[in-house]
C-alpha cells in the first residue's frame, strides 16, 4: 500500500460529493476528476496543465487527457491564439518563416497534394496568426507573426471508472495494453472511485502493471499504483501536438455544446470543486445522452427569463455557457503560479 505522501486533501469545508445515486455516475465521476486534476495534477508534486475530456485518435478515445506544458511558452500560445489550430492549420503555423517565404519552401511536403494547403494558410491569415502575400509569379507567400512555442511537454491518458470491480478491470485490460505498447501518452491511468476498502491483489493483476491507479475519494486522492513512463515514439511527434491542440481547443467544459442549458430544468451543482449538469425535472445528475433534443421532459427557457435582467445576452442557458467559458478562461491565466487556487 502506498505511503501517506501519495495522498493529497481537497480544501476543506466543501460539500460531500458521492454518485451512487446518479443515473450516469461516469459521467459525473469523470467531470469530477477532470476538475482534480485541472486543480491538482500532479499526484507527484503540482505540475502546470490543460484538462480535456473524450479525446483521443481514431484507434482509440480516453475519458481524460492532461497535458503538462511549460508555463512561459503556454502564455506564448495563448497570446498567439485562445483557439486550437486543426491539423492544417497547426501545420502552416509552426512552419511559418520568421521572413517571406513561398509557402512550399516552408512547409514539409505533406502526404496529400499542396493545393489542399493553400486554404489553410488563408485561414491562418485570417485568423491573424500568418500574414500573407503574392510574391513573383503570383505566389502565395508568407510569414509567421510570431513563432510557434514549443508549449506542450507531457500528455497524460486517464480511464475513468468509478466501479472498478474484477469484471471492470478484465473489460479494461486490452485497451490498457493498446495504451501502453502504442505510448501515445507518457503515462497512462486508471481512475476509481476511493471507498476506503482495500484493493484486491487480484483486480491489479488484470490491468498492465505500467498503469498507475487512483483512488479519488470525497477528500483526498490517493495514488493506489504508480505507473511507468512510457517512451513515445520520436515518430508521433506531430500526432501528439495535434492532439494537444485539440485538449486545447476543447478542454473539458465542452459538454455544455452537446446538453440543453436553454431548458428551464438545466441547472449547475456544485459538487466538491465542479459544477456538474443537474436536471430539475428528473431530479439527477444527467449524462450527455439523457440532456438531449430526445428529451421528454424539455421545456425552453420561458420567454420573460430572457428579458430579465439578460435584455442582449440572452437567458439562464447562455449564461451557463459564459460561467464554463469563463472559468476555463480563469484556470489558464493562473497556469503556472504554483499558488493557484482556480
Amino acid at each position: 500500500m502506498p505511503a501517506d505522501r501519495n495522498a493529497f486533501p481537497f480544501p476543506r469545508g466543501l460539500p460531500a460529493v458521492s454518485d451512487a445515486t446518479d443515473r450516469d455516475p461516469e459521467f459525473a465521476f469523470e467531470l469530477r476528476v477532470c476538475r482534480w486534476a485541472e486543480r491538482a495534477w500532479h499526484p507527484d508534486g503540482l505540475r502546470p496543465a490543460i484538462v480535456a475530456r473524450q479525446l483521443g485518435t481514431r484507434e482509440r478515445r480516453w475519458d481524460t487527457v492532461v497535458v503538462e506544458v511549460d508555463p512561459e511558452a503556454f502564455a506564448a500560445r495563448r497570446a498567439l491564439s485562445t483557439d486550437g489550430f486543426d491539423s492544417d492549420l497547426l501545420r502552416v503555423v509552426r512552419h511559418a518563416p520568421a521572413d517571406w517565404a513561398w509557402y512550399r519552401d516552408a512547409i514539409p511536403e505533406p502526404d496529400f497534394p499542396w493545393r489542399h494547403v493553400v486554404p489553410a494558410v488563408h485561414r491562418a491569415a485570417g485568423r491573424g496568426v500568418v500574414e500573407k502575400r503574392r510574391g513573383t509569379r503570383n505566389r502565395v507567400e508568407y510569414r509567421q507573426t510570431v513563432p510557434y512555442p514549443e508549449w506542450v511537454e507531457r500528455i497524460v491518458a486517464i480511464e475513468n471508472k468509478p466501479n472498478l470491480d474484477a469484471s471492470a478491470a478484465r473489460a479494461l485490460a486490452d485497451q490498457l495494453e493498446h495504451d501502453v505498447s502504442r505510448a501515445l501518452a507518457d503515462e497512462v491511468w486508471v481512475a476509481t472511485e476511493a471507498t476506503g476498502d482495500r484493493v484486491e491483489p487480484a483486480l491489479l493483476e488484470d490491468l498492465p502493471v505500467e498503469v498507475g491507479i487512483l483512488a479519488v475519494g470525497e477528500d483526498s486522492t490517493e495514488v493506489l499504483w504508480h505507473p511507468s513512463t512510457l517512451t513515445p515514439d520520436p515518430t508521433d511527434a506531430r500526432r501528439r501536438l495535434v492532439l494537444a491542440e485539440r485538449a486545447y481547443d476543447r478542454g473539458w467544459r465542452s459538454y455544455v455544446e452537446t446538453m440543453r442549458p436553454d431548458c428551464r430544468y438545466f441547472e449547475l451543482d456544485r459538487r466538491g470543486r465542479a459544477l456538474v449538469p443537474k436536471c430539475a425535472a428528473k431530479g439527477c445528475y444527467q449524462s450527455q445522452r439523457e440532456c438531449a433534443h430526445s428529451c421528454s421532459a424539455f421545456e425552453p427557457e420561458p420567454p420573460a427569463w430572457r428579458m430579465n435582467g439578460w435584455p442582449i445576452d440572452g437567458g439562464p442557458g447562455a449564461g451557463v455557457r459564459r460561467i464554463l467559458a469563463a472559468r476555463r478562461d480563469r484556470v489558464r491565466e493562473r497556469i503556472g503560479d504554483p499558488q493557484r487556487d482556480p
